[in-house]
């Protein structure tokens, strides 16, 4: 296995395989994991080093992935600004109090994640000592995803209370944008301090605004953690990846990306269209598609390595997180169909 595979075509340089790897790939569809999780709630494990360290390895011992990707959540800076959360089973997180007043967003602080989340810098830490040279991956909620569930205060569809305080009072929204977005981008650095070799900003909800909104409320905010995380860190690459964002992909490449992440509601070449020559894109099966048939996988495996025409820059992986009910043997068949699949350019 060619160790850098991954972060080459990150930099969109010539690999000798696409590389592969899944969001949510340690998580649920491993007995393992589900084992620990009958003795610990979900927020103890992300903050136990060594639980972290271990649910981590689980996909590197079990698929010929490309890349890990830490084990946390995006909810967790909200813990160093002093909001009181918890992740409920079956319906994810929930506030104690929602953030929708002036008071409220003026008691968010800035603080130094390298104490708050010292146990997440010591489970990058354990981790690298174990990957042999495999490329870990750290990540972050985005400021308008993060906003999205401090409002609303628990999961949404539309996010209607959050909009509505973006609209009705845009200087408050701006507050409370321009606080998440430094936290947010300390938070990522402070990952790559630790080992991490990239670094994907998750805006998983942003797909509910038009471009309009988007370009005026939440660009500039993901362009200033790009732009701090490339002045600190220009030697990781940068990943950005949101759902619902068919509109909104040249925006979200102008924020900064060398990588752009993208769903299954669009061709992966058209999609390549939008974000321009200039980054990779990294998706996009439907996640859906993995409980079907083996014809249905093989083929939908197929249609998106077309798309990428073995371009360099191409990363596979699915347009949102491995359902839970997803076979292993599923995803070691995708791996290896995507391993074996011809490029135009091999090194």
């Amino acid at each position: 296995m060619s160790r850098d595979r991954f972060l080459k075509a990150c930099r969109r340089e010539p690999v000798d395989k696409t590389p592969v790897w899944f969001m949510r790939q340690a998580g649920r569809i491993f007995p393992q994991y589900r084992a620990l999780r009958e003795k610990y709630d979900f927020l103890t494990m992300c903050r136990t080093p060594e639980l972290a360290a271990q649910v981590t390895l689980l996909p590197i011992e079990h698929l010929e992935v490309d890349a890990a990707i830490i084990f946390a959540d995006i909810m967790l800076p909200l813990e160093g600004l002093g909001v009181d959360f918890n992740i409920e089973p079956t319906v994810g997180p929930v506030m104690a109090q929602p953030i929708r007043d002036e008071e409220a967003v003026a008691r968010l602080r800035q603080y130094d994640p390298r104490e708050v989340h010292d146990y997440l810098m010591q489970a990058i830490a354990l981790v690298k000592k174990e990957l042999a040279g495999l490329p870990l991956i750290g990540f972050a909620g985005a400021p308008f995803t993060l906003a999205c569930y401090m409002i609303e205060g628990r999961p949404s569809r539309e996010f209607t209370r959050a909009r509505q305080l973006m609209f009705a009072r845009p200087d408050l929204w701006h507050r409370l944008m321009s606080t998440l977005s430094d936290n947010i981008a300390e938070y990522m650095a402070a990952q790559a301090e630790a080992g991490a070799q990239a670094l994907q900003l998750f805006d998983s909800w942003v797909g509910v605004l038009s471009p309009w909104d988007y370009e005026q409320f939440v660009l500039p905010y993901s362009r200033r953690i790009f732009r701090h995380l490339r002045e600190t860190h220009p030697e990781v690459p940068l990943i950005h990846f949101g759902t619902g964002t068919a509109t909104l992909l040249p925006l979200m490449a102008a924020a900064g990306p060398d990588v752009v992440g993208v769903d299954w509601r669009i061709g992966l070449d058209k999609a390549w269209d939008l974000v321009g020559p200039q980054v990779g894109v990294q998706g996009n099966l439907d996640p859906a598609v993995l409980l079907g048939s083996e014809a249905a996988v093989d083929q939908a495996v197929q249609r998106v390595l077309a798309a990428a025409a073995g371009r360099p820059g191409h990363i596979f992986n699915l347009g949102h997180g491995v359902l839970p009910d997803t076979p292993v043997e599923v995803l070691q068949r995708v791996i290896h169909q995507v391993h074996m699949h011809p490029l135009d350019k091999p090194t």
